[in-house]
């Protein structure tokens, strides 16, 4: 993690505060987790609701997560039937199938965010987990 205090930690500070700030909205559907990961500030949104999927059994679904890395901020969401629908500049901050990385959130990613997060909670919907 970069030093405490330098420019780098500050801004993945900043960026993980904006990001929070935007899951904690649509936190009252879920149960919010803290502090699950050692030594990295994190935030989670979890289904805990028991749901079957691809005939498995679940007694709980992360919906969320948001966790600061040393050289950005992950934002793990994989709703089914959402990726298709997210804008192409917050794609190009996708690394693998559920992984979003950010070193700072411009406004126009942070609207992008906001509407994935809609698109998330309709897919919830539609599957009736909410």
């Amino acid at each position: 993690m970069p030093a405490h205090g330098t420019k780098t930690s500050l801004a993945l500070d900043s960026t993980f505060d904006e990001l929070k700030t935007i899951l904690a909205r649509h936190s009252k559907w879920f149960t919010v987790r803290e502090d699950t990961v050692k030594n990295k500030r994190n935030y989670h949104l979890i289904l805990e609701k028991q749901v079957v999927i691809d005939g498995r059994p679940r007694k709980e679904l992360w919906f969320a997560s948001i966790i600061l890395q040393k050289d950005s901020v992950g934002f793990y969401f994989t709703p089914p039937g959402v990726k298709d629908k997210l804008s192409a500049e917050l794609l190009s901050h996708l690394d693998g199938k559920s992984c979003f990385h950010f070193k700072v959130l411009t406004p126009a990613l942070k609207k992008d965010v906001e509407a994935a997060m809609k698109l998330g909670l309709e897919s919830y919907r539609r599957q009736k987990w909410l």
